[in-house]
């Protein structure tokens, strides 16, 4: 069976492009492959934070995936800190990796560029070796990602090719398993629309969180940015030219499993169309609310499940992690 591997930050709000453009694609590969799916909480320390508020994430967020559709009897979800094999062979991988590469990833570029690099932390440069490890770990065939992420797959294919001819065949290669847009692939922002949907709290009127009061949904999805075009192909999808209501067609159109274009067809001015991606939201993400709330009201049973899934998880890492230090000449214990 084809195994997948992927995993999503405790930090920030969960929002709307999460949900359609990762995790509901999480669920569906629950029946049809071997999935792991976890927290990744050694990614938020990337970024200064607060201890507590780092703990309570990570809880929150194991919570919402469960809530969202991830069933533990059909996939393995646990918290990445929670599997000692992750950090292991992200070491290896960073001796594997050039600084140069490391240098050009993207995120690097941005988020060091906020406050200068002299200020941002080293783990922020050496994470996406963790990012490798994390794949690599479980013999991912395929990983389901953003279009944003396609960069660090690239790099976890690069590493892992490179590990394999310096030291013989240990790791997998994986695979990317991207969502095109109208599959959900890229959720954009709703003021910005030129701009993906974001975690963060920087434009709170163009983010739909999934723990939104429903008027509060409504109320951002009538207000989304479109454009003044009134003619009678108002409503069409071309993202180029029109990303507002292209976005607003993506959303709905991932949510009823048809195609941007075929809602296009149903409409002819931007009210509608509006209204009616607002009442698909607000149905979609009324039973997820409700299930968070039943779970959140009994950690145990969430803690119950983490603790199952990181014994599993245990299992399949740390014989990978001994097969990359035998390969790569560290002397085993004993």
């Amino acid at each position: 069976m084809t195994r997948v591997l992927s995993g999503i930050q405790p930090t920030g709000q969960p929002q709307l492009g999460n949900y359609l453009g990762a995790l509901r694609s999480w669920i569906a590969l629950q029946d049809s492959a071997d999935a792991f799916y976890c927290v990744v909480d050694l990614h938020a320390l990337t970024v200064p934070g607060d201890a507590a508020e780092l703990r309570s994430a990570t809880m929150t967020m194991a919570t919402l995936l469960l809530a969202a559709g991830l069933d533990p009897d059909r996939c393995t979800l646990f918290v990445q800190s929670h599997v000692p094999a992750h950090t292991q062979v992200a070491w290896l991988l960073e001796c594997t990796a050039s600084f140069g590469e490391m240098r050009r990833m993207t995120q690097w570029k941005d988020k060091s560029a906020k406050g200068g690099e002299e200020a941002a932390r080293l783990g922020l440069l050496a994470y996406p070796a963790l990012m490798a490890a994390d794949i690599v770990l479980y013999d991912a065939d395929r990983v389901p990602v953003g279009d944003d992420q396609r960069q660090h797959l690239e790099l976890t294919r690069t590493l892992a090719e490179r590990f394999n001819h310096r030291y013989g065949q240990t790791f997998k290669v994986p695979d990317a398993l991207i969502p095109a847009r109208g599959q959900g692939g890229r959720v954009m922002d709703l003021q910005e629309p030129t701009r993906k949907m974001s975690k963060s709290s920087d434009s709170p009127q163009g983010t739909v969180f999934l723990f939104d009061d429903p008027k509060d949904i409504e109320r951002k999805i009538k207000r989304a940015v479109t454009d003044a075009d009134d003619g009678p192909d108002a409503v069409r999808y071309d993202p180029a030219a029109k990303p507002g209501v292209s976005n607003l067609l993506d959303i709905l159109a991932t949510i009823t499993g048809r195609t941007p274009d075929q809602v296009a067809a149903g409409y002819t001015r931007y009210g509608p169309l509006k209204a009616d991606t607002a009442s698909a939201v607000v149905e979609l993400l009324a039973p997820i609310q409700a299930r968070y709330r039943e779970l959140a009201s009994d950690p145990a049973s969430v803690a119950k499940v983490l603790r199952a899934g990181a014994e599993r998880a245990n299992e399949v890492a740390a014989a990978t992690a001994a097969r990359a230090e035998a390969a790569i000449g560290l002397l085993p214990p004993g």
